[in-house]
């Protein structure tokens, strides 16, 4: 039986990391996705990034358990990071004036379908359209009574004498299933309505001097309806505006305060305090129908429920690679050394002695993967906290603070006398 030899032999890694690369060889590789891959620029930056990964890691000295492929995969999520962290901070500027824009379909890569009008948005400067500001004015005005996107209608309803009590649910239900003249037929149906006023309005001009109201005596009589201009709208307050005192009204000059208030409970319409026979035989409501559900689509306005409503739905593809400036690709080539050094430490911890002739020797595998983590987290940071100073509000303020400072110091400066 022979003796078996016990000095190992000198071996060196079948995997080297060579010295430099070719942007050929990077078209040629495989890559873990397939974005930026038909870009010349880029496969050139992912070649030279060979080199640059060869001279950091000491490659002229000791070799490197890497292969190019690793280093072209690590530039390209480099280059996917920087993208990220752009794109991002983008949302934050812009998504404010973006609600409900036109979004778009998205690819497993993350690039845009179909969608060539919506190209490299993440590289425009939007127009403020304050849309997030403009959607809830129009909740507010809407609710108020006089404005947003919800059509406001109005419809009466007769009174009778000694009668408090209306149902003003059923009253529009009735007109609005009978009445095709009514601007809300078919509307209604079983959905809710939502008033938003109650009031009533004197006879036309002609009524100061023919009608009940009126006569040739009544003309400047301050008792009767000669004191109301012609043809004056008469608000029923709640009780409620009665109590806050309070009121407010959108038209001072021709609304008056009427003898009546109200409450509605269900939309049933009770009138303080009871009419008489000369009252106002007709009194009208202002409403809207409550069909909309939070997600129906808005016709009058151009932007709606079915566009952008957070960072998701942000029609932002990956930044191309040559949009990136010299400042972008000088963070990818550091991040890719770092994701590098991470992919070298997991293949250095596998083992973490080697035995050599009367001793062994530790791999750097553990030692490499704390220094990739440390520095993937510094370079985050860094270029969250440039792009953090960066933003759209951040500018102004700067602008701002800056317009301060100069008017600060031209009220020192004397002003020149003239000498004629």
């Amino acid at each position: 039986m022979a003796t078996p030899t016990l000095t190992p032999v000198s071996q060196t890694s079948a995997v080297v990391l060579p010295s430099g690369s070719v942007a050929s060889e990077a078209a040629a590789a495989e890559f873990p996705f397939d974005v930026y891959t038909d870009d010349q620029f880029f496969l050139t930056g992912a070649s030279d990034q060979v080199a640059y990964t060869y001279a950091k890691l000491g490659g002229d000295v000791l070799d490197i358990e890497l292969t190019k492929e690793q280093v072209f995969s690590a530039y390209q999520e480099a280059v996917l990071e920087y993208s990220y962290i752009l794109n991002v901070h983008q949302v934050k500027n812009s998504i404010g004036d973006l609600l409900g824009a036109k979004t778009g379909s998205f690819n497993q890569e993350g690039e845009l379908i179909d969608n060539t009008d919506l190209e490299d948005v993440a590289l425009k400067f939007p127009k403020f359209k304050f849309e997030y500001a403009r959607r809830v004015a129009h909740g507010y005005a809407t609710e108020a009574g006089f404005g947003g996107v919800t059509p406001i209608y109005s419809a009466s309803f007769q009174t009778f004498e000694g009668q408090q009590d209306y149902d003003l649910q059923a009253i529009v239900s009735s007109s609005a299933a009978t009445d095709s003249d009514v601007p809300y037929f078919g509307a209604v149906g079983d959905s809710r309505i939502n008033v938003t006023k109650v009031y009533y309005k004197t006879p036309q001009a002609s009524w100061r001097f023919y009608g009940y109201y009126g006569g040739l005596n009544t003309v400047g009589d301050l008792a009767s309806y000669g004191q109301y201009s012609d043809d004056s709208t008469f608000q029923l307050v709640p009780v409620w505006q009665n109590k806050s005192q309070a009121m407010a009204f959108e038209d001072a000059i021709y609304t008056r305060n009427s003898h009546y208030s109200y409450e509605i409970r269900d939309n049933k319409l009770r009138i303080f305090p009871n009419t008489v026979i000369v009252s106002p035989k007709t009194m009208w409501i202002e409403f809207f129908i409550d069909t909309d559900t939070p997600w129906k689509e808005d016709t009058q306005t151009d932007n709606g429920v079915n566009g952008i409503n957070n960072m998701n739905t942000m029609p932002f593809e990956n930044t191309p690679y040559q949009s990136i400036n010299s400042i972008g690709k000088q963070w990818i080539r550091r991040f890719a050394l770092s994701l590098a050094k991470e992919i070298l430490g997991n293949i250095r911890s596998k083992i973490a002695t080697i035995p050599i002739p009367g001793a062994s020797t530790t791999l750097n595998g553990a030692a490499l993967l704390t220094q990739a983590t440390t520095e993937q987290k510094e370079l985050r940071e860094e270029l969250k906290k440039v792009l953090d100073e960066l933003t759209y509000t951040k500018v102004a303020e700067g602008d701002g603070a800056l317009t301060k400072a100069i008017n600060e110091i031209q009220q020192k400066i004397p002003m020149t006398v003239y000498v004629g």
